[in-house]
């Protein structure tokens, strides 16, 4: 059943998506393409029910997503940087499925 959604989300970012800055914890900074988003957004969790995030978020698409973790930092152009603090599953079954990561805000 996945595998009509595969390929569907990097095709997503590649049009709504925008390079922002991935600094892993202790690491070098990597350009990655990814959805930020400052203002609140609907976010269904893994059992389809939807939430409010209010706080800033970045979707990025497995398997890059994969390697952003708890504590890493997004700069997405604004002139702001943001410390990832937790992901949220899209709910999609697609090898390609859009993770969103809770941001805060750490310089203005």
């Amino acid at each position: 059943m996945s595998a009509i959604f595969d390929g569907m989300a990097t095709v997503l970012n590649d049009v709504f998506g925008a390079v922002v800055t991935w600094t892993p914890s202790g690491g070098e900074a990597v350009e990655i393409t990814g959805r930020f988003r400052a203002e609140p957004v609907r976010v269904a969790d893994e059992d389809g029910r939807e939430f409010l995030m209010t706080a800033p978020s970045l979707r990025v698409t497995r398997p890059a997503a994969d390697d952003l973790a708890e504590g890493d930092e997004i700069a997405p152009g604004n002139g702001k940087t943001y410390r990832i603090l937790n992901s949220h599953p899209s709910g999609s079954p697609a090898v390609d499925a859009f993770v969103i990561f809770e941001l805060e805000q750490v310089t203005t």
